[in-house]
């Protein structure tokens, strides 16, 4: 996966927009205003990509015990966020993907039901 792949996967979801909050190298993007995916550009130009993405906390701690390549969220809720890298050679797009899917769906339960209908 690349960084177009990423994007182009992440804006295919309803609600979607992205942009850069904190500064120019952290990519984000947001469904209806809340964030279910964050990465650094420079880790990706580095050949070190990796995201951060929302995650039920059990859910969460399964992976992490299965993958090396799943950590704590950086600079995030330990608790509620994992960092994936991808570029660690470990991780299948597919599940990246899975994942990202997770992240978004964990987010969209979390809004408002009127909003929540407006993404169907």
């Amino acid at each position: 996966m690349n960084i177009e792949q990423l994007r182009n996967y992440c804006l295919s979801k309803k609600g979607t927009s992205e942009g850069f909050p904190f500064d120019d190298n952290v990519l984000v993007f947001k469904v209806l205003g809340k964030m279910f995916v964050l990465t650094g550009l420079q880790s990706w130009e580095k050949g070190e990509a990796a995201i951060n993405l929302k995650a039920d906390p059990d859910y969460s701690e399964e992976l992490r015990t299965e993958f090396s390549s799943i950590r704590p969220g950086y600079h995030m809720s330990k608790k509620h966020w994992n960092t994936v890298y991808i570029d660690e050679g470990e991780l299948e797009t597919k599940l990246v993907l899975k994942l990202i899917d997770h992240s978004y769906e964990m987010v969209v339960k979390t809004l408002p039901k009127k909003l929540r209908d407006n993404l169907v």
